[in-house]
């Protein structure tokens, strides 16, 4: 009898739901809120984040934060052992303390100490431990391993692009499948745009609980994106660095002068890494990266910044960027440049301008190869001629499709692997380092799954009734449909559509069955 009633009770559910909507109506996102007291920072050490300096066999540097009232704070290192008490031999240095009073900063909103220390004249290829704290109250201990010095070993490291939207709720999925990918990565490059708004201590508190001890004990490699410049309030006639961002990351201050921490570089084994801040000065980073660039003896160049050279995704160029950086990267051979900003993924490459017949197909030998990739829960579609009139060519590509990436360098070797979110390689090259040649190019995406696009994939956008999209676009000839989101509060239910065309733009509103409301 109860089943009965409870059948009775679902149809008569339904009908009355039908008789509202005439359809079933899209299922709706509930966010998570967060109280206010969740992001504030306590007398114990939070938000704890490991990088490397410019010679990662012998430096590294810790940052954590605690409350105003904690002004002294400690670091303890020491050679990790099997033995409990390896801390018997660890050595304690006293922390740099910097006051952060945001107060007054629309969506900070806090105050806080940050703290940072530099380790020094450490031991190469040495796993150490270390933890932080005021002397009474301390973190865990936590591990991290040097670079061996000179060495042409098998090493790898993780790259991601834009997390900026939906960061705990989405990132972290894709930053702890990262990891368990590869485990014995040295470090992360983060390609900018790690928050939405650049001040946002919410937005922050999101990325480091998403990232968890990840932050802590594997190297943070970040660069600024668009996204972690912002006014300071509307009085402010300038976007301005986030004001986290010095506070919360150590990084190397070799970098062009008054781009200090922003833009600068690391040399890991075999490798040269480079980050630019492709926000500001690109004439001062252009004469930096040059003489960098002409300066190195290492076999591997790699370089990481925001804007693409090449876009992925609609709208998007970087016309005057590409000019200034692709002729230094061409005439120095640089092998990798990683990058973000378009919320969805690219991979591609440019001619190596060689002709010698060697032995290697001329297909096969490659230029600097580019890609772009997105992490977060945020995504736009690819330009719809990929990189036509670019002078590179697109191999590679997907929307709508969380994605990390494992770069792995063992002596002449560089193997690039990309992963979604569940684990699944998406795609995957090798190059091949030659003495005096260009590099040889083995594409590896034929093992791979099926490129993914947003009809193949669950809807991104919302999708409309039946037939109502072909209405729309009857009734505004020469717009595109750029984005529908289905809204269900007190205020309104019902779509909210935006027509794009050309910089001509319309934000209708439509009812539950399609009719647009005046």
């Amino acid at each position: 009898m109860g089943m009965k009633i409870q059948v009775l009770v679902s149809l008569l559910v339904v009908v009355v739901h039908n008789e509202i909507s005439g359809q079933e109506l899209p299922r709706t996102y509930k966010a998570p809120e967060f109280d206010l007291e969740w992001r504030k920072p306590s007398n114990h050490p939070d938000r704890i984040v490991l990088s490397y300096g410019e010679d990662p066999a012998t430096s590294a540097s810790v940052t954590w934060r605690t409350t105003s009232e904690i002004d002294t704070a400690y670091a303890e290192i020491a050679i990790a052992t099997a033995a409990p008490k390896f801390w018997r031999n660890a050595k304690t240095k006293k922390a740099i303390t910097t006051r952060f009073d945001a107060l007054g900063i629309d969506g900070a909103d806090v105050q806080a100490n940050h703290h940072s220390v530099w380790f020094t004249d450490l031991k190469s290829d040495t796993t150490y431990a270390y933890r932080v704290g005021d002397g009474k109250r301390w973190s865990e201990w936590i591990q991290f391993k040097t670079a061996p010095k000179e060495s042409k070993d098998k090493f790898s490291f993780l790259y991601v692009g834009d997390t900026q939207n939906f960061i705990l709720e989405l990132w972290s999925r894709l930053i702890r499948e990262s990891y368990k990918k590869a485990p014995d990565a040295k470090f992360i490059v983060h390609a900018g745009d790690l928050v939405n708004n650049a001040h946002n201590e919410q937005h922050w508190q999101e990325w480091f609980d998403a990232g968890g001890w990840i932050h802590a004990s594997i190297g943070a490699f970040p660069i600024p994106g668009n996204h972690e410049y912002q006014n300071l309030g509307p009085e402010a006639s300038e976007r301005s660095l986030s004001v986290q961002w010095k506070h919360q990351f150590t990084l190397p201050e070799n970098g062009p002068e008054g781009l200090e921490e922003t833009a600068y570089y690391m040399d890991y084994q075999n490798m040269r890494i480079i980050g630019l801040n492709s926000n500001v000065d690109h004439g001062k980073q252009a004469k930096w990266v040059e003489k960098l660039l002409s300066e190195t003896d290492k076999d591997w160049i790699v370089v990481t910044f925001h804007h693409p050279l090449f876009s992925a995704s609609d709208g998007r160029d970087n016309k005057e960027w590409r000019e200034v950086m692709k002729p230094i990267f061409d005439t120095y051979g640089v092998d990798l440049v990683l990058q973000g900003h378009d919320h969805s993924y690219a991979r591609g490459r440019v001619s190596p301008n060689e002709n010698v017949l060697d032995g290697v197909n001329l297909r096969d030998k490659t230029g600097t190869v580019y890609v772009v990739s997105v992490s977060g829960g945020k995504m736009y579609g690819l330009r719809k001629n990929a990189w036509e009139g670019y002078d590179a060519e697109r191999d590679r590509a997907a929307e709508n499709t969380q994605l990390f990436q494992v770069i792995s360098i063992e002596d002449n070797r560089l193997s690039f692997e990309s992963y979604t979110a569940v684990g699944e390689l998406y795609d995957a090259f090798e190059l091949i380092k030659r003495t005096g040649l260009p590099n040889e190019f083995i594409d590896r995406s034929d093992k791979a799954i099926a490129e993914r696009r947003f009809y193949n994939t669950i809807p991104y956008e919302d999708p409309l009734p039946e037939g109502v999209e072909q209405s729309l676009l009857s009734k505004y000839q020469g717009f595109e449909l750029k984005g529908v989101r289905f809204v269900n509060n007190k205020e309104f239910t019902g779509y909210k559509v935006r027509l794009d065309k050309g910089e001509e733009r319309k934000e209708l509103s439509l009812d539950v069955n399609g009719k647009i409301l005046d």
